[in-house]
C-alpha cells in the first residue's frame, strides 16, 4: 500500500524503482525486529547490573545479598542475550541500544513494578513454557503500545510508526517458537511465495488501474472519483487485483483484510464505503465467472 501511494503520486514515476523500495523496506521492518529482541537482551544486562549495584551497597539488605534470580535465569531471556546470531546481526546492521540505555532501564524499572513481573517472580512454576509465556506478556503488556518506545523507533526510522504492529507480532511469534533453545525466525515464513505475491499485487495494481478505476465508478452511486479519497481508490484497486489476479487468496480474506486497512489508514467512514463498492464488484464478477480461484477450498468463493 505504501509503495503504491507513493508510486501515484508521481506522474512519471517508473514501477520497477518504488517496487525495489517496497522490497527494502523489508529489510527495515526486520531491522526493527532484531531490535525489539536486542532491546530484551539489554533488560537481561540491567538486571544484572541492578544484582550487583545491589550486593554492592554500603549496607546491603538480606535481599540484597540474596536476590531472586527469576528473570536473570529465565532460559528464554538468557538465550536472547547470548544470542550469537542476534549478537552476530545487530553488529553488522549497527543495531544497538547503547545510546539509549537510560531509556533502556527506565523501561526494565516499569517492568519490575509491573503486576506481569511480580507474579512471575513470585510463581513456583519453572520450565520453558513458563518463560516463554511471561516474555510474551511482557512484550504485550509493557512494550508493543509503550508510548515513548513507539515515539523513539518513529524518531530512528519514520517508516516505522507503520511497521511496528508487524515487527512486534514477529517477535511474539519467534517467542511461542521457543522451547528450550532460542533461535532467530525469517520475517516471511515462504520468503519466494510471499516477495512473488508482494510483486504480482504491486504491478497487477499498476497494470490494471484504469480498468479497476471503471469499476469503482460504476458501482460507487452518486460518488464522482475525484471525490473518493484517495486511499480508499487505492485500496479498492488493490483488493480487485487481489481477488482477480491472486489465485490463492480467499475472496472473502481479500474483502476482510482491505476493510480492516480502511479502518486504520483512511476516514471513519472508509469502512462502509469499500465494503459496499467491493461487495457490489465482486457480485458481478462472480455472476460473469470473473473470479478463478485455484487450490482446496477456494473454487467456492
Amino acid at each position: 500500500m505504501q509503495a503504491l501511494y507513493a508510486y501515484f503520486q508521481h506522474e512519471k514515476a517508473v514501477p520497477a524503482h518504488f517496487e525495489k523500495e517496497m522490497y527494502k523496506s523489508l529489510d527495515k521492518i526486520y531491522d526493527l525486529y532484531l531490535s525489539i529482541l536486542a532491546l530484551i537482551g539489554d533488560f537481561h544486562h540491567v538486571a544484572l547490573m541492578i544484582v550487583d549495584e545491589n550486593r554492592n551497597k554500603r549496607l546491603p539488605g538480606k535481599e540484597d545479598l540474596n536476590p531472586n534470580m527469576r528473570f536473570v535465569e529465565n532460559s528464554l531471556v538468557k538465550g536472547i542475550a547470548e544470542s550469537k546470531e542476534l549478537t552476530g546481526l545487530c553488529e553488522r546492521k549497527k543495531i544497538s541500544w547503547q545510546n539509549d540505555f537510560d531509556l533502556v532501564r527506565k523501561l526494565f524499572n516499569d517492568i519490575r513494578a509491573g503486576e506481569t513481573y511480580k507474579n512471575y517472580m513470585a510463581s513456583q512454576i519453572t520450565g520453558p513454557e513458563n518463560d516463554r509465556n511471561f516474555v510474551v506478556e511482557l512484550i504485550t503488556a509493557h512494550l508493543s503500545e509503550n508510548e515513548v518506545l513507539l515515539s523513539l523507533f518513529e524518531d530512528k526510522n519514520i517508516h516505522w510508526a507503520d511497521d511496528t504492529f508487524v515487527a512486534f507480532n514477529s517477535v511474539i511469534r519467534t517467542v511461542e517458537e521457543f522451547k528450550g533453545q532460542f533461535n532467530l525466525q525469517p520475517l516471511l515464513k515462504d520468503e519466494k511465495d510471499d516477495l512473488d505475491f508482494m510483486g504480482e499485487l504491486f504491478n497487477k495494481t499498476i497494470l490494471y488501474k484504469g480498468q479497476f478505476d471503471e469499476m469503482i465508478d460504476k458501482h460507487a452511486s452518486n460518488w464522482e472519483l475525484e471525490r473518493i479519497a484517495n486511499m480508499d481508490m487505492l485500496l479498492m484497486e488493490m483488493a480487485i487485483a487481489e481477488i482477480m489476479y491472486l489465485p490463492n487468496v480467499p475472496v472473502k480474506a481479500s474483502l476482510n483484510e482491505y476493510i480492516d486497512i480502511s479502518k486504520e489508514y483512511s476516514t471513519p467512514n472508509s469502512k462502509v464505503f469499500v465494503n459496499g463498492v467491493l461487495d457490489k464488484i465482486i457480485a458481478e464478477l462472480k455472476q460473469g465467472n470473473r473470479i478463478n480461484k485455484t487450490g482446496r477450498g477456494l473454487k467456492e468463493n
